[in-house]
């Protein structure tokens, strides 16, 4: 069962969470965006110990479609975006895709 919360993005980004004590972390410098990224994403959704991975929403502008598709489609290890425009209804379709159900549906 997977149990670790990865996190993904600029050294910034990672630094917060690695001071948490999030130990598996994909630190990509923002000049090195791109490949990089993608890899990291490919990398850490094929990391069998990896539950929740986190990511800058801004970082999703970077990937390729295949990485993309990873982390729109992706139930385990699930994708959670941080900040940008996203917003409220960005995490509600987030917290959708992970457990199958809307907690937020009005009757």
């Amino acid at each position: 069962m997977s149990q670790e919360i990865a996190v993904i993005g600029s050294p910034d980004f990672t630094t917060g969470f690695r001071l948490a004590g999030v130990r598996k972390f994909e630190s990509v410098p923002d000049d090195e965006k791109g490949d990089e990224l993608d890899d990291a994403v490919r990398r850490t959704a094929e990391d069998e110990g990896v539950g929740i991975v986190v990511m800058h929403a801004d970082d999703l502008d970077y990937l390729s479609r295949e990485p993309r598709n990873i982390v729109d489609t992706s139930v385990e290890p699930v994708f959670v975006t941080l900040g940008g425009e996203g917003g409220q209804s960005g995490l509600r379709d987030q917290i959708k895709r992970a457990i199958g159900i809307d907690l937020m549906e009005e009757d």
